[in-house]
């Protein structure tokens, strides 16, 4: 028998009898790696400055959306002088883009018993810049429950461009309801 070809028996693994297998005088192979310990300074660290920066972004977004008007107003109706009256009764002039919204009204198209309330809007574009326009509101009862709220826009509006739109509500009617302008935003669209 020769030495490459394995005994009869079948193959025996390791050194047989005194032979000596090739390498034997190997160091044997290093262990598995062992788990490193990092301290948790760097975990307290890196959530530290997360919770920093967090903080950064809530008052710069405070800061920069803090318009210094907190009012709210009524929606315009198309009969509605361009004039709101504020809780104390005074009279005071609407903001210059805010009068870019001419109507803002519910408009109630139900029939055969099928309630269908929409809200529908007339932009003007007064200033001289191409526009967009974004517009929060709310419908409230006579007693001063709010029954709906949503978020309205309306984008690409040219310099003395009129803009009309509309959009279903989930309100069950409109009698007695009251829409109110919580905020307005025109931007200059690109």
């Amino acid at each position: 028998m020769s030495e490459n070809q394995p005994p009869a028996g079948g193959p025996q693994w390791g050194p047989r009898g005194s032979e000596r297998p090739p390498g034997a005088g190997w160091p044997p192979p290093p262990g598995p790696p062992q788990k490193k310990r990092r301290s948790r300074g760097c975990l307290w660290g890196c959530a530290g400055a997360l919770v920093v920066a967090v903080a950064i972004g809530v008052a710069v977004a405070v800061t920069a959306g803090d318009d210094g008007d907190d009012s709210t107003t009524s929606a315009p109706s198309t009969s509605s002088a361009p004039s709101a009256t504020t809780p104390q009764g005074e009279t005071r002039k609407a903001a210059g883009e805010r009068d870019d919204l001419t109507s803002f009204q519910l408009d109630d198209r139900s029939s055969a018993g099928i309630t269908d309330i929409w809200l529908t809007w007339t932009i003007k574009n007064n200033s001289s810049q191409k526009s967009d326009y974004s517009w929060e509101w709310e419908a409230v009862d006579g007693d001063g429950t709010r029954l709906a709220n949503g978020t309205e826009f309306e984008t690409a509006v040219q310099p003395g461009q009129i803009a009309k739109g509309e959009t279903p509500t989930t309100l069950k009617t409109a009698q007695g309801v009251k829409l109110n302008i919580t905020d307005f935003e025109r931007n200059r669209a690109y």
